[in-house]
Order: C-alpha cells, then sequence, then structure tokens
C-alpha cells in the first residue's frame, strides 16, 4: 500500500487576547511598589508619557481625566473590559510579554533567591508560569498555604492547568534550595528535608515514620512521651529525634528582610453615616497624562519616524487605559468584599463570614481570576488594622442551626477559649471541639488541631509545660 501524500484545509477558530488587555492583566496582579516600578520604567522608556503636574492625589469617587495630543489614536475593536475575557483561550505569539513585569524583591529576598533558581530551571513556559504562582504565594517561613485549586485560578485564564501539573511543579520547587519550601505543612516541610538524606542515615526510618503518624508528639521533645506514644525504645527515639532536630522547620526564615518590610495600604475603609466608605490610595501613585509637545510632532513628522511615535502613542494611551482599568477593577472588588465583611469591621475576627473569591467574582462580573489577582498582594486599612485582602476570604464551616461560620472566625473563638483557659489545666484538641460544638460548630479534633497551629499555639502538653507554677484562675 503506497504512502498517501497530499494538502488538507481547514477551517478553525482560535481566541486571542488583545496586548492592552494582557496589559491591563498584568498590571492588576502588581503591588504598589511593584505598580510604581512598572510606571516609572515607562517614563523613561516612553517620550509620550509624562507626570500630571501638581497633586496626584485622587478620590476614590473621581474619574481622572486622561489627555491625549491633537492626534487621538481610536482603539476600535481592541478596546476592552474584563468582560472579554473567555473561558479559555490561546495565547497570543506576537504580543509583548507582560506577564514578566512583576519587579524582583531585594536580591537576599526568599522570592528572588527562588526566581533565579526557576530561571535556571529549564521549565516550559506553562510550567514557569506555575513555578512563579507558586513562588509568590509563599510566607515569609516558605510555606504555601494556597491550595491547588487557588493556584490553578491565579494562573487562568492565560494558563489552564490541570492539578497535576501544579503538582509536579511543586515538587520541583519543594526541592529547590533551601529544600522543604513550599511546603503545605510542617510534617511535609520535615518529610522533605528526610528524604534527601542518605538512606544508610541512622535513624532516618524512625524519623520518618514520627513525623507522619506522631507530629504533634515530636513538639513536646519529650523523648519518653514519644516512647510511650510509639512503643519504641528511647535509644531509637533519641536517634531519631537528633536527625530531626538537623532539619529546618522554617526553612524561608533566613532570608526574611522583616526589618525593612513594611506595608502601604492600597485602601482605607473607614465608618461615615449609615455605613462605610472606601478611598484608594492614590497619593504616591505618579498620575500619567500624554506629552503634548510629542504628540504634536506626529503630524509634522513622516516615515519611520511617525511609525515610531504613533506606536508609543498607542502604549502610552494603552497603559493611562490599563491603569484606570485596574482602579476601577480594584474600587468594584473592594466595595463587595466590605459590603459582605461590615460584621468583621464592627465585631472583629469572630464575626467574619464565609467569603469565595467565586462571590465576588459574581457581584462583580468579572472572571474569578481576575478577583484573585486583584487581591494578591494588596492591603486594606480598616478600623481593626491593616489586613491583606485575601483575609477577608474564608470557606465555609458547617454548623448545627445550618448557618455556616467561616474558618477565621473559629481560628478567632479558638484562640478566645485558649487565651480564657486556666494555665494549669489547658484546653486539649478534644475540649476544643467540645466546646466548638456547644456553640453550634461541628469540627473534627485533627481539624481543630490544625487551625491551632495556624495561630502559631503549642499543644495542651507544652502550654501545661509552659505554664508550671502560674496560678489557678
Amino acid at each position: 500500500m503506497g504512502l498517501q501524500t497530499g494538502l488538507r484545509l481547514e477551517l478553525g477558530q482560535k481566541l486571542k487576547l488583545a496586548p492592552q488587555l494582557r496589559q491591563a492583566i498584568a498590571l492588576l496582579q502588581l503591588n504598589r511598589i511593584e505598580l510604581r516600578q512598572h510606571i516609572e520604567q515607562a517614563l523613561e522608556t516612553n517620550p509620550l508619557l509624562e507626570l500630571e503636574p501638581g497633586d496626584s492625589e485622587i478620590s476614590s469617587e473621581a474619574e481622572p481625566e486622561m489627555e491625549s495630543g491633537p492626534e487621538e489614536i481610536e482603539f476600535g475593536d481592541d478596546d476592552y473590559q474584563w468582560d472579554d475575557l473567555p473561558e479559555g483561550f490561546s495565547e497570543v505569539s506576537d504580543a509583548p510579554d507582560y506577564d514578566r513585569f512583576v519587579g524582583d524583591p531585594a536580591q537576599d529576598s526568599l522570592t528572588a533567591h527562588l526566581m533565579w533558581q526557576v530561571n535556571l530551571a529549564g521549565f516550559s513556559e506553562t510550567d514557569e508560569a506555575i513555578a512563579r504562582a507558586i513562588v509568590y504565594a509563599l510566607d515569609d517561613d516558605g510555606y504555601l498555604h494556597d491550595d491547588i485549586k487557588l493556584l490553578r485560578a491565579s494562573l487562568a485564564p492565560e494558563y489552564l492547568v490541570a492539578a497535576e501539573e501544579v503538582l509536579a511543579v511543586l515538587e520541583r520547587i519543594q526541592h529547590f534550595e533551601p529544600v522543604g519550601v513550599a511546603a503545605r505543612s510542617l510534617a511535609e516541610c520535615l518529610a522533605i528535608q528526610l528524604r534527601t538524606l542518605p538512606v544508610g542515615t541512622p535513624g532516618r526510618g524512625l524519623a520518618e515514620h514520627l513525623i507522619e503518624h506522631h507530629v504533634e508528639a515530636l513538639a513536646t521533645r519529650d523523648a519518653d512521651l514519644i516512647r510511650r506514644a510509639t512503643g519504641f525504645a528511647v535509644a531509637d527515639v533519641n536517634e531519631a529525634m537528633a536527625v530531626i532536630r538537623r532539619l529546618d522547620p522554617r526553612p524561608g526564615l533566613r532570608f526574611s528582610s522583616a526589618s525593612e518590610d513594611y506595608i502601604v495600604p492600597d485602601a482605607y475603609v473607614h465608618p461615615v453615616d449609615g455605613g462605610w466608605r472606601i478611598t484608594l490610595n492614590r497619593g504616591q501613585d505618579p498620575v500619567l497624562k500624554i506629552n503634548k509637545a510629542y504628540s504634536d510632532l506626529i503630524r509634522s513628522t513622516s516615515g519611520s519616524d511617525r511609525d515610531y511615535l504613533r506606536e508609543q502613542l498607542k502604549e502610552a494611551q494603552w497603559l493611562i487605559s490599563s491603569l484606570e482599568l485596574r482602579n476601577q477593577t480594584l474600587r468594584s472588588v473592594l466595595h463587595a468584599v466590605v459590603q459582605r465583611q461590615t460584621d468583621f469591621l464592627e465585631h472583629g475576627e469572630v464575626a467574619m463570614r464565609p467569603l469565595l473569591q467565586k462571590e465576588i467574582a459574581e457581584l462583580v462580573e468579572v472572571h474569578e481570576s481576575t478577583v484573585s489577582r486583584a487581591t494578591s498582594g494588596k492591603y486594606l486599612h480598616t478600623p481593626r488594622g491593616t489586613f491583606e485582602l485575601k483575609h477577608f476570604f474564608s470557606v465555609a464551616i458547617p454548623s448545627q442551626d445550618g448557618r455556616p461560620v467561616s474558618a477565621t472566625a473559629v481560628r478567632a473563638r479558638i484562640d478566645e477559649l485558649i487565651r480564657r483557659e486556666t494555665p494549669s489545666r489547658p484546653l486539649s484538641d478534644q475540649s476544643l471541639v467540645e466546646l466548638l460544638a456547644e456553640d453550634g460548630t461541628l469540627l473534627a479534633r485533627r481539624t481543630v488541631a490544625k487551625y491551632r497551629e495556624q495561630l502559631g499555639i503549642p499543644n495542651s502538653a507544652e502550654r501545661r509545660r509552659r505554664n508550671r507554677g502560674a496560678p489557678a484562675r
């Protein structure tokens, strides 16, 4: 049978994302420091951009004026809103790589150290995007608290990835230096580091067993208690604990630059008659406009000079429009969040409502990934303190009366119960389960233990040891 060759014509549809919308998406994700750096870079490279003279502070209700030169370039079919985002689309191959506008932190930071390794890892474009999302989601100790679903949402719609792809990249990052970074729990962090030790390391096998099954007992550092809980000989336990003590439970801490770290809120919320008022912090943000002198040159030039100025004018207008779209979106998300969390503003964390990014996305009528970008690295100053916007989102926990409560409220209640406990008789996790059940909140003991650990509170045995000698209340 001979080989048949020929040409075949196929028709198909391919969804594209306009370059200016890609820019708007990237700008939305930047925090205030990164945004300012990007604007300063644009001012240095684009002669058609200049700063608005005078005071740049703009209230959240004001619409900034956008000056253009005598020749206005119409966007036409390229006009864009967040509604233009399809549920899935392919990348625009010739579009600028706006995803890389995120500025690197200080050179000695954990983020910069990991990004240096990401750049050398030989990731594909998609895997590198996943890696960047993971690195930027880590806390100061190097732990990853965002679940896989949230990471996937933060990558959409530019990258529609499966959970398996995220887990594969996560495993590679967990073996970057420092080993154990991007772990999702203390047990996972220590287990990753243990697996890098030579197979014949004395005590390694038992250490892995203790970390997997008795991590709470390890926190007591009491070899006799661990022996009674596990049935292993004291000598073997001591050997395993010696191995565990060589591990680093907070691998990202040595990169911390807390002494230089401070937060500038992106917005403020304060009470007014009958409600709350939100104001964007625009006092330190440069306000851009089109440079009239250069835009006038477009009519008097020709050839390559004219083409260059027209292209720079178009990019300048894109940037100004993208900045305004960013502020409009941030304002809308803030209003929706505050509307849902007024109880928290009035009564504190014990009154925090369950709230998902999907709910805000439906209220604002944008894609869920847009809400993820708008809340990442953004801070809101409230009468109760300054919080990252992600703090206001919390999963729902069922209660006996059928009304769900937020995980944040439950953590606050656990903290309150432990602060009120009798020092000589600290509450066990099971006791906390029972007290929460009396409030109508149903939780498993392991869930209570997880929330207690997130609060940085040791278990009852460790608290009892610390409180020995404290007077009974």
